[in-house]
């Protein structure tokens, strides 16, 4: 039988993590598709650890991973994909921006055999947006028009979190990046893939202010330009 693994790099997420753990349970995944939960706490200051710890007595599926120091978001997902034993691998962020009920939504053109990759894309489709930061959204369209520039894709979301690969993909590629500049690399490397088949689809999304805890700021953004140079243009590994 199949398994999804479900990568969640965890930061000081003490007061949602037990949220986002209690809807990925109730997700019944299409073709009896099983889950594996893997948890990176990336060395949080707050008690997002005891947290988990609690609730891993409730939840027999979740795999726990403890950095000794706090090496960014890229760095805990790297940690995840080597540790996955699925099948295929997503990337789910400890807060509560993402709904994992649309997991079947991207593994669908997986499991029908026309996608090796699904990105889950905030800016198509017709489900829930929260209406947030004018400037946010510009700088999401610009690092994507700058990364397709490169890739030749035609993505409209390459900063989403949710993208979905199959797992001998992913475990293949070597990729570098440890905090948020995972997005840009990570595309850029699979669309030099042969034959790689890519496909999106419409996701909602329920976007968190600062106040609130969102942690991505305008230097990621500076690091994400960055990257798309360096792994696009350059063609560097």
């Amino acid at each position: 039988m199949a398994v999804l693994s479900i990568i969640i790099p965890a930061y000081n997420e003490a007061k949602t993590i037990h949220l986002i753990l209690e809807k990925i349970e109730t997700v019944q995944l299409i073709q009896q598709i099983e889950k594996e939960i893997i948890i990176v706490n990336d060395c949080s200051t707050d008690e997002t650890g005891k947290v988990i710890h609690e609730l891993m007595q409730k939840h027999t599926s979740i795999r726990f991973i403890e950095h000794n120091k706090n090496k960014g978001k890229g760095a805990a997902i790297h940690t995840g994909i080597k540790e996955a034993k699925g099948d295929y691998i997503i990337i789910q962020d400890a807060d509560l921006e993402y709904d994992p009920e649309e997991y079947n939504l991207l593994l669908k053109p997986i499991v029908n055999g026309f996608a090796d990759i699904v990105y889950g894309s905030r800016f198509m489709g017709g489900n829930p947006h929260r209406i947030l930061f004018f400037w946010h959204s510009i700088g999401n369209s610009v690092l994507t028009f700058l990364s397709n520039m490169f890739t030749n894709l035609n993505l409209t979301d390459m900063e989403t979190c949710y993208k979905l690969f199959k797992a001998d993909t992913i475990k293949n590629l070597q990729l570098t990046e440890k905090r948020f500049g995972f997005e840009p690399e990570v595309t850029a490397k699979i669309s030099r893939i042969p034959n790689i088949r890519i496909y999106e689809v419409g996701i909602s999304y329920y976007g968190r202010t600062y106040a609130e805890g969102k942690k991505i700021n305008w230097k990621d953004g500076f690091r994400a330009i960055y990257c798309i140079l360096k792994y696009g243009m350059l063609k560097m590994n």
